[in-house]
């Protein structure tokens, strides 16, 4: 398989999960897909697969490694563009899952949390900012508390 077609299809696999949380917000399939385990696991496998393939079996650049430096070569090698990928997506995903859920328990419109799933899913961190300014200025609070 080329780096570009795993690239491809490691994109394509959180799209269902994204369309979920935006269309379906609160379906019972939404629910067990996105709000359950299966899709960090899913995805963490995956991950966990490059970045074994990356530390024990050459599939990195020789200088790779957690310096400023280290992490530039990192990406330099299309294994550990795929494992950066793969990490950017799994996190965003999770954040996601989590906005959607703290606005349901919070009562904050689904209308007004699409632009941050939007946020998180297209730029990561700008839907968890934009969610936070949505909720500090709705008077739903600003802590993570999940109570």
């Amino acid at each position: 398989m080329s780096w570009e077609l795993g690239f491809t299809l490691i994109n394509a696999l959180v799209v269902p999960a994204w369309a979920l949380l935006l269309v379906l917000p609160r379906s019972p399939i939404t629910k067990a897909l996105v709000h359950s385990m299966f899709w960090p696991v899913l995805m963490g496998s995956i991950y966990a697969t490059l970045l074994i393939a990356s530390m024990f079996f050459g599939q990195a650049h020789p200088d790779a490694g957690f310096s400023f430096g280290g992490v530039q070569a990192l990406f330099d090698h299309p294994n550990g563009v795929l494992v950066g990928w793969t990490h950017f997506l799994v996190f965003d995903l999770f954040v996601g899952a989590w906005i959607a859920r703290d606005a349901q328990r919070r009562e904050i419109s689904h209308i007004v949390t699409v632009p941050c799933l939007l946020g998180a899913f297209l730029f990561g961190p700008v839907g968890l900012l934009l969610y936070a300014v949505i909720r500090l200025f709705s008077g739903k609070g600003f802590g993570l508390s999940e109570s």
